[in-house]
């Protein structure tokens, strides 16, 4: 058995065995035990005068056993039950001055650096559920709703945010690079002949395949190589990519209101220990924080306040009139000020729509065409695009989408002006030459729901081993 279902045992004194970590062992015979299955540790009773002292050094921090004996009431605080230990064996000792990971608080930098174990502590552990639990509802929410899980490729010939911040991928040998008569390398002698790179989204392909089964979704890594050290970056990070076919973008609006509740939800209904945990851990970090600096909702609230709450839809050009005449953007309280419409909205606004002004999510729409990327639908005024985002509390844009452009020739003429090249997309371009059909998708990286569900404020510890600039160990 493991210990979430041993503590939720009626103790009859019936004899168990179980496997776990040592978290702590305190006066030769109280041992914290625990197995990653639960926030909770199991307390075991030992008779430390039928065990030699050699024995009991061996019982320490870090290290790996496996305990028999009688489940009974537990006899102290914060636990119905225990295990009267009969017999015990060591099966991977631990060093208690070399392991890392002691029984006291650790700064978040130092668990980085040690990020193969800091999955033993507390927030490590409850972070990772919650991280897994998340993951299994997203693939529910979708398989439920009739969607098919498409595996878009890793390595990829486009670039489909048209942002150049992509990883290349080679096998050259990297002393003799090959090169043509003006001396360029030449990629027609590289493993695929041509340029390639690591994907920083599944969306074309997935367009590709909504054309023809309807409804789907991708779920799996993706790259960009911007060298940004901010908080909220990864150079290696998941994304969820749903595309359905014959949806508008009020339909998306829909499809992204419902998934992110409904994921949302299931977590709380699953993660209920390991959410108060992280709350109360969130509750102390805020404490040693400025008062300006401090979040507005302990971590439940803010969940509930997403789950809970209808999502205001806004356009982009009432949004840019409320955040004009607001008091913080008179008062010159912006760190950017907002004085005329088509600037790109930051996340200090986004919060401010969200927190103060609708408290309430937000999805906001019909934005510029040229702070858009080149395959959202163009309206009817020519300026704007279908594009939606959504803004959540503390963190801003959660997830951005459209109504992709259906048109063969208006498309190509977006792609043109900004100069991707018709040949390199042939295939994308042909899912409008041949019945192409209003559709629509959003992506949502998956990292920065885990770091509002956890309420983590740095993006590095919501990812097992985090791949940042300078930083591949691991």
């Amino acid at each position: 058995m493991v210990i979430k279902d041993i503590l939720a045992t009626d103790p009859k004194e019936q004899e168990i065995t179980v496997n776990g970590w040592v978290r702590t062992f305190r006066s030769n015979r109280f041992i914290a035990l625990n197995d990653g299955s639960t926030i909770h540790n199991i307390q075991c009773v030992i008779d430390f005068e039928s065990h030699d002292e050699q024995t009991l050094k061996r019982i320490a921090t870090g290290a790996a056993m496996q305990l028999t004996g009688l489940l009974v009431p537990s006899q102290g605080k914060g636990q119905k039950v225990e295990i009267q230990v009969n017999s015990f064996k060591i099966l991977g000792d631990s060093d208690p001055e070399k392991y890392p990971i002691q029984p006291k608080r650790h700064s978040l930098e130092f668990l980085r650096e040690n990020a193969h174990l800091r999955v033993r502590t507390n927030t490590f552990s409850a972070i990772m559920r919650v991280r897994s639990t998340l993951a299994f509802a997203v693939h529910n929410y979708f398989q439920k709703n009739g969607f098919f899980y498409v595996n878009t490729p890793l390595i990829t010939g486009s670039d489909a945010e048209g942002a150049g911040e992509m990883f290349r991928v080679t096998n050259f040998d990297l002393d003799n690079i090959p090169r043509d008569e003006q001396g360029k390398i030449d990629t027609s002698k590289d493993f695929f002949g041509k340029e390639t790179n690591l994907t920083v989204s599944g969306q074309l392909e997935g367009e590709t395949y909504a054309m023809a089964l309807g409804k789907i979704y991708t779920f799996g890594p993706t790259f960009r190589a911007e060298n940004s050290n901010t908080t909220r970056h990864l150079a290696e990070f998941w994304m969820i990519e749903p595309e359905v076919a014959f949806n508008n973008l009020d339909d998306n609006m829909d499809l992204a209101e419902d998934f992110i509740k409904d994921v949302l939800k299931y977590t709380l209904e699953h993660c209920e220990a390991d959410l108060k945990f992280l709350e109360q851990r969130l509750l102390q970090e805020e404490k040693s924080k400025p008062q300006a600096q401090r979040s507005d909702m302990p971590l439940l609230e803010k969940l509930h306040f997403v789950v809970d709450n209808d999502f205001v839809r806004l356009s982009y050009t009432d949004a840019i009139e409320i955040l004009k005449n607001s008091k913080p953007n008179k008062k010159k309280k912006f760190q950017f000020p907002v004085n005329e419409w088509g600037v790109d909205l930051q996340s200090e606004h986004e919060r401010f729509l969200v927190e103060k002004h609708f408290k309430k999510p937000v999805v906001l729409f019909d934005y510029p065409a040229n702070i858009k990327a080149f395959y959202m639908r163009m309206n009817e005024d020519g300026k704007t695009v279908r594009a939606m985002d959504v803004l959540f509390p503390g963190v801003g844009e959660m997830v951005g989408g459209s109504q992709r452009e259906e048109r063969l020739d208006v498309l190509q003429e977006k792609m043109k002006a900004i100069g991707i090249d018709e040949k390199e997309l042939w295939w994308y371009l042909d899912t409008r030459r041949f019945g192409s059909a209003v559709h629509s998708g959003f992506g949502l990286g998956f990292e920065r729901l885990v770091l509002f569900t956890t309420g983590m404020s740095n993006i590095r510890d919501v990812i097992p081993y985090p791949r940042y600039p300078k930083n591949a160990d691991f």
